[in-house]
Parts: structure tokens; C-alpha cells; sequence
């Protein structure tokens, strides 16, 4: 067998068409990317696509001499003519579409339409679709209206004169007589008006049979009643009240209504959308019942976390006369006697569970049920106290409160972890002077003091682990104010009292080092002779 030499691998011509025209396209994609087309054309190096032929394309059959390598030219050219291929030649760009691309890609997206434009695309998207349903029946129109606000936005309609003087009263008397004789379209120009989305919208409910505001906002409303009244659209003014006397209003929107009904020169219709907020004179008068009713169901209720929202709740409102911000025409408050009748109610409740409680031993009453009762009219009292001081109402209770020696008695005959609550009273008392929320004279401050101090020193360690809420470093600075407004005899008697107490009961009683501190330097340092000898003292002429 005669073995032949082996032959060197012959390519395939229209192989070898493909990878050049892949490699040329890779290329000029490389050169879009990258900016060097615009630049070297800026620069001199290509010339101007305006100056080419008209034909002459950037494709893979054609490319620029610069970009195409001579090794593969040469390679190309020892084989004939390959036939076109079956795959179709992706299209070429021109060097002008190239440097378009690259310059629109350098711009970035266009801007997005401003609030105008789309102002006015939604107009005329509504009147377009009001006028292809409504609009044939009046036949062709012949007025132009255009509406114009303070802020330049201007917006034009065409309508007809049948409907504008039909629905309209004040366009019936402008448009009467003009351009009837010629049959020529009429102009009609509103300028400064406050709104021209709901002047448009306005205009659109006169072609409507049926005036149903349902699923409008209530500004859109007031806003659409206001035009209506203005151009003396009576059947939109009816169309306006009527919903707003059906709608729910939030609590910003109830102050646009009653603001906006009040400019109005409407009567029993304003009355009777009114009514929902409006008061009778015989609910204002018997306010102090229901504040009366109301406390007491507060105080006398059963379940807890009830009464904790509802107390939250009246307190709130309660405190809503004090905003200077709302400008109402009169503001009902709880009485002083009210308040005043409720906490000594309550001191009395306390005082019947704190004796029971002493005498629980005896067997008369289970003590932890008395407890209860002792925690939830000290909790009472201490809410309402809470009212008397917002409403600069409690210095009465500072003398009520440290006249109570028998109370304070049966409180030291009860364990501290059922008194402690107590305590919270005095602590909320001396906090509220502290702050200067409280003005009270001397004698009520050491009789304060005298009477309560003692046992809040007791029950200090339980109120800091068994009270939800308990700000200790805010009681102790009320503490130490309230002592430094007192007679210096008086601050020396109660300090050194405490000195004694803090080194045996330390973290269980409350820190009134910085009070210590002051009364040591008025006492010791920075002494002060109340009648200085001033003998010594010459007047020179």
C-alpha cells in the first residue's frame, strides 16, 4: 500500500469571510463605545461624513483602512472569491449615525415633562372624554374658553354657548347678544382665577345630566363649589352640598368646610350640612353634667386597661383648651369644683381602705383585695392631680393634701409594698413646685413636707421596682428644689434628717446630695448676715 504525504489542512474560504466580517464589526463597535470616531473625525484623521460619499458605510465588507490588519488581507487574498453567504450581513452604521449615537448617549435620558405639561394633558384628557360622550348632541362648538390663573398657566376649551348660558347664569348674561348675528365662534378669556384644574372641571360638570360627585376629594369639592357660586351654577352648588352633607370629613377637612361654608351667603342649606358639628345651646349648658358623668365613670370603672385608655383619652382632650393655636368660639373646660369634689371623694375612699387595711388582721376582709382598692383610688388621685396641675388649679390640693395626719397615720401602719402608691402623690407634688409648675406658700411647702416626707422615704426603694414608670432622678430633683425653698432652719432639719436616713437605707432612699451641698455652702461658705452692721460706713463728700 503506498502511503501519500501527508497534506497540510485546507481552509475553508467562506469560514475564514465570517471571522473577518465578525472581527471588522467587533471593531467598529469597539471604536463607538470608546469616542475615538467623533474625536478623530474633531481632530482631522477621518474625514467628515459630510464630505463622503454618499454610500460609503462602515460595514464588515468595507471597513477603514486603519482598522483592518495586513496579515489578514493577505491570508484573504490567495483564495478566490468565496460565494455570499446564506446568513444575512448585519446592517453598518455610517460614521454621522455613529457620532449621533455616541452624542445622544452623552446627553442621557430625556428630562421628564414639568407639572404644567401634565397639568394640562389630564385636562385635556377630561374634556376630551366629557365632550366625545355629551358634546354631539350640541353640535359643533362655537366658544372658545380659556382660563388663565396668577401663576401664568393658562388652559383653552372649546364649547358650546347652549350649554355655558343653560347651566350658567353669569355666562348667560355675558354671552348674550355676542356673535349670534354672524354665527362666528365666540372667545371667552377668565383670567386669575385660583384654580384652573377645577374651573375646567367646573365647566365639564355643565355637560353632565346627572351631577354625581361621588368619588371626589372633599378640597376638589369645596373648590368646585366656590366656582359654582362664582359663575352662578345653581345646579353644581346643589351637587356640592349634597355630597358634602353625605361625605365623612377627616379633621383637617372639617375646618376647609366650616371655613369655606362660612364665606358663604347660604342658609338653610349650610344649615343642615352644619348640624354634625354645629353645638345646641342646650348641650352647652349641660356640659358640667357630662364632664361630671364622664369623671365618674372613669374613676368608679372596673376594668383596667379600660380606664388607663380612657384616662389617657379625657387627658388629651382635656388638655386640647390650652392650644392657643385653635381659634374655636368658645371652650367648655371641667370645673375647679368638679375636680375638687372628685379628689376628696377619692381621700375619703383612701382613707376607709387604709383603716380596713390596718384592721385586716382581725378577719374581716381579705387584705390583698383591700390593696387593690387602696392602689386604685391612689391611682384616682394622682390623675387628677395630673389635671389640677396642667390647669394651674392645684395649690388647693397642697393644703388638702398635707392636712391629711390621719391618713398619714393608718399609711405607716401598712406593709410598703401595698402603700407605696401613696407615696407617688407627694413625689408628683414636689416634682410639679420643683419646676415652679406650682406656685404655694411657705406654710403649705414645710407642712407638705412634714406630713409625707417620712413615708416617702419608706417607700422609696418600692416605688423604683414596682412602678411601670418612675423617674427616679426626676423625683429627687424635685425633692431637692422643693427643700431649698424653705427657711434656712428648715432646710437644716430636713437635710441632716436625711443624712441620717441615706447612710442606713443608701440606693432605697433618695439621693438629695446636691441639696446637701447647697445648704453647706449658704450655711457654712457663703454666709449671709441678714442685718450687717454698716456703722463702719463713711460718706464722703
Amino acid at each position: 500500500m503506498l502511503l501519500s504525504p501527508p497534506q497540510p489542512p485546507r481552509s475553508n474560504p467562506l469560514s475564514l469571510s465570517l471571522s473577518l466580517s465578525l472581527s471588522l464589526m467587533a471593531a467598529a463597535e469597539s471604536l463607538l463605545r470608546s469616542g475615538e470616531v467623533s474625536a478623530m473625525i474633531r481632530q482631522g484623521f477621518i474625514s467628515s461624513p459630510t464630505s463622503a460619499a454618499a454610500g460609503a458605510r462602515l460595514s464588515p465588507k468595507f471597513s477603514s483602512p486603519y482598522s483592518s490588519p495586513p496579515s489578514l488581507s493577505a491570508a484573504a487574498a490567495t483564495y478566490p472569491s468565496p460565494p455570499p453567504p446564506s446568513l444575512p450581513s448585519p446592517k453598518g452604521s455610517t460614521l454621522f449615525e455613529m457620532i449621533s449615537q455616541e452624542d445622544l448617549s452623552r446627553r442621557g435620558p430625556p428630562p421628564p415633562p414639568s407639572s404644567g405639561d401634565q397639568k394640562r394633558r389630564r385636562l385635556e384628557e377630561m374634556i376630551t372624554k366629557i365632550l366625545s360622550t355629551e358634546g354631539p348632541r350640541w353640535g359643533p362648538a362655537d366658544v372658545e374658553l380659556s382660563v388663565s390663573s396668577g401663576d401664568g398657566f393658562r388652559f383653552s376649551m372649546a364649547v358650546h354657548r347652549r350649554v355655558l348660558a343653560g347651566r350658567s347664569r353669569f355666562f348667560a348674561e355675558k354671552l348674550e347678544g355676542i356673535g349670534v348675528a354672524l354665527g362666528s365662534p365666540v372667545v371667552v378669556e377668565i383670567c386669575e382665577c385660583d384654580d384652573v384644574e377645577v374651573y375646567a372641571e367646573a365647566v365639564g360638570l355643565m355637560y353632565c345630566r346627572d351631577l354625581r360627585l361621588a368619588g371626589k376629594e372633599v378640597p376638589m369639592v369645596l373648590g368646585l363649589l366656590k366656582v359654582s357660586m362664582d359663575v352662578m351654577f345653581d345646579a353644581g352648588v346643589r351637587a356640592c352640598l349634597d355630597y358634602l352633607e353625605v361625605v365623612p370629613w377627616s379633621e383637617d377637612e372639617e375646618e376647609k368646610v366650616i371655613s369655606v361654608l362660612s364665606q358663604l351667603q347660604l342658609h338653610e342649606p349650610l344649615n343642615e350640612i352644619l348640624q354634625r358639628v354645629s353645638v345646641e345651646p342646650s348641650t352647652s349648658s349641660g356640659a358640667g353634667t357630662i364632664f361630671f358623668r364622664v369623671l365618674a365613670g372613669v374613676l368608679q370603672g372596673k376594668d383596667e386597661k379600660a380606664r388607663r385608655e380612657m384616662k389617657a383619652l379625657l387627658s388629651g382632650l382635656l388638655g386640647e383648651g390650652k392650644d392657643q393655636r385653635k381659634n374655636y368660639a368658645t371652650k367648655i373646660d371641667v370645673s375647679r369644683e368638679t375636680l375638687y369634689h372628685f379628689c376628696k371623694k377619692c381621700l375619703n375612699s383612701l382613707h376607709l381602705c387604709l383603716s380596713e387595711a390596718a384592721k385586716a388582721d382581725e378577719g374581716r376582709r381579705d387584705r390583698g383585695s383591700i390593696m387593690g382598692e387602696v392602689a386604685r383610688e391612689a391611682d384616682n388621685i394622682q390623675w387628677l392631680l395630673e389635671i389640677l396641675i396642667s390647669k394651674r388649679m392645684c395649690d388647693e390640693f397642697v393644703t388638702l393634701w398635707a392636712d391629711q395626719t390621719e391618713l398619714a397615720l393608718c399609711h405607716s401602719k401598712i406593709p410598703c409594698m401595698y402603700r407605696y402608691e401613696i407615696s407617688r402623690i407627694t413625689a408628683q407634688l414636689c416634682i410639679a413646685i420643683g419646676k415652679g409648675h406650682l406656685l404655694v406658700s411657705k406654710e403649705a411647702r414645710i407642712s407638705l413636707l412634714r406630713t409625707w416626707l417620712e413615708a416617702l422615704y419608706e417607700d422609696f426603694g418600692w416605688m423604683k421596682r414596682a412602678c411601670r414608670i418612675f423617674d427616679k432622678k426626676m423625683v429627687e430633683d424635685g425633692l431637692c428644689q422643693t427643700i431649698l425653698t424653705l427657711p434656712m432652719a428648715q432646710q437644716q432639719t430636713i437635710l441632716l434628717r436625711w443624712f441620717d436616713c441615706f447612710l442606713n437605707k443608701g440606693d432605697d432612699c433618695p439621693n438629695m446630695q446636691r441639696a446637701f451641698e447647697v445648704w453647706w455652702r449658704r450655711a457654712f461658705v457663703r454666709q449671709y448676715a441678714g442685718n450687717q452692721d454698716h456703722s463702719g460706713l463713711q460718706i464722703a463728700a
